[in-house]
């Protein structure tokens, strides 16, 4: 529940961790392919050596699930700036994008190391079908910033560039 006297923009410290947690998404997914060979080499009772792409994606699965508490918590302690819609429909459609995508940011790390940590193949599936959808509300989200920016041209865009410190 946001606080009552919300804030009118985004402080340095909010701006930081959502660019933080969307370089790294970025870096799971362009450098995942060391952890799938990884996976596969275990679950085909192979050894795996190092790689530090392998430990760049699971330390990288950890920040973003730490980052994300951290953006919760400081939604739930100091609000959110007021949300501009062009309609209803959209102001709906944004808000389940941003819980979807909180969400996400919670299961796909817990998802990942109980497949990683525990060997849990459910887990590795279920991760692997939340990357997809994951990929896809990060699309809307950029979709809909857009928009905001080129068509409505309402300053939504420039809360996540600028500090209301």
């Amino acid at each position: 529940m946001p606080a009552t006297n919300a804030p009118t923009g985004y402080s340095r410290l909010r701006i930081a961790l959502h660019w933080l947690v969307f370089a790294l998404i970025a870096q799971q997914y362009l450098f995942k392919d060391a952890m799938s060979a990884a996976w596969d080499r275990i679950t085909d009772g192979l050894e795996t050596g190092f790689d530090p792409l392998v430990l760049a994606h699971v330390a990288g699965g950890a920040l973003v699930l730490i980052f994300a508490l951290w953006r919760l918590t400081l939604r739930a302690r100091r609000g959110v700036p007021r949300a501009i819609e062009a309609s209803k429909v959209q102001g709906i459609l944004a808000k389940l994008t941003h819980v979807s995508l909180y969400a996400l940011m919670i299961l796909m790390p817990l998802s990942g190391f109980v497949a990683w940590f525990g060997g849990v193949e459910a887990a590795a599936q279920g991760h692997n079908v939340l990357k997809i959808v994951l990929l896809a509300l990060v699309a809307l989200h950029v979709v809909g910033a857009l928009y905001h920016q080129f068509v409505l041209r309402d300053g939504t865009l420039a809360r996540m560039r600028r500090a209301q410190d």
